[in-house]
């Protein structure tokens, strides 16, 4: 996954690599690719996803920290870790942003390096930790009785480590390779894999381990999970169900659109597809548009996996009236009244299903 496509472009003449970070080199001279309106697209988005992600999300993590005190569920420590893998991916953005909007990178060989390695750490733990919810919620609906023996804090925390290590692992090549060249229109962070062997890594992990075996355990758990939830006696399957079927659908809609730009960048570069100026500049535009709309989805998580909870909506709604009723006394001279709501609250862990 890259920040944005390698070869967009702010003018008709050259090819600008900004943050290239899952592209390859090109021997043959660039063709001709006006970008101004996908520049103010990528620009626009890239602010409302860190706008909307950071707010979201971080919404999120102040209400699992608030409540921290209380005894913690494991789904608690699930979209606690999903919050802060999207809100790390969204903090990237507005140096990427930046980038595009005025040409050039000036953040310097550390940043370049930093935030690319950041930037797809995200979105890997993001992803694995989906996964990880997933088989956690299989585990808790099909095999309720060996839950309370298997599924302990202890073995929950340790498989977090093992995400967030896995993630980092997969995203060392960014690290490592990511550089500042000086390019003919300024200093560009720049991610060129000259070697067959990282083409082929950068398309396994970004096509296998970042979409297909995350959709593959998705749909192989959920569709033994529905018909078992079908079958109980409870007023809210239904609506767990359209949950189920909304956090499927949304993950295949929103990454597979880039994935498939993605592989088919991979086919031009080993000469499978046609590498003519036409097939170049729809590639061009094609994951332009596919990977800011795939890097919207971070806003949706917190949505999806939190607040459609009720139990998780009413600490968000006491946080929030905590914060309002906080401001209000300030304003007022200092009254605390109003704002003990909160501390006298009890506290509902989060329900399995969410």
């Amino acid at each position: 996954m890259s920040g944005v496509d390698a070869n967009f472009t702010f003018t008709t003449t050259t090819a600008l690599d900004y943050s290239s970070y899952f592209d390859y080199e090109e021997e043959a001279a660039p063709c001709e690719f006006s970008s101004l309106s996908s520049q103010d697209f990528v620009i626009t988005i890239y602010c409302l996803v860190f706008i909307l992600g950071f707010i979201g999300n971080g919404l999120v993590v102040c209400v699992l920290v608030k409540h921290r005190g209380h005894k913690t569920s494991m789904t608690d420590m699930w979209l606690f870790n999903l919050a802060f893998s999207d809100l790390i991916f969204v903090l990237t953005l507005p140096f990427y942003s930046h980038q595009v909007n005025v040409g050039y990178w000036p953040f310097g060989d550390f940043m370049c390096r930093f935030l690319s390695w950041s930037h797809h750490s995200g979105f890997f733990s993001s992803i694995f930790i989906m996964v990880v919810m997933t088989l956690y919620r299989y585990q808790v609906i099909m095999h309720p009785h060996s839950v309370t023996r298997h599924c302990t804090m202890r073995a929950g925390m340790a498989v977090t480590l093992f995400v967030w290590m896995l993630s980092l692992c997969i995203s060392l090549p960014q690290l490592i390779l990511s550089k500042v060249t000086n390019e003919s229109n300024g200093l560009q962070c720049d991610y060129s894999l000259d070697n067959k062997v990282w083409q082929y890594y950068e398309l396994f992990t970004t096509n296998v381990l970042g979409l297909i075996i995350p959709l593959l355990v998705m749909v192989a758990c959920y569709s033994r999970i529905i018909p078992r939830l079908v079958k109980m006696k409870t007023a809210k399957r239904q609506r767990i169900v359209k949950l189920i079927m909304a956090i499927v659908t949304a993950f295949f809609l929103f990454w597979t659109p880039y994935n498939i730009s993605r592989f088919l960048r991979f086919l031009q570069y080993n000469s499978t597809i046609p590498d003519d100026c036409s097939w170049d500049n729809n590639l061009k535009l094609s994951i332009t548009v596919t990977e800011t709309f795939a890097y919207t989805h971070c806003c949706l998580n917190p949505i999806i996996y939190a607040f459609v909870g009720q139990n998780f909506m009413k600490r968000a709604l006491r946080l929030l009236k905590g914060w309002r009723n906080a401001s209000g006394s300030e304003w007022s001279g200092g009254s605390t009244r109003n704002s003990s709501v909160v501390s006298k609250a009890s506290v509902v862990s989060s329900t399995v299903i969410m």
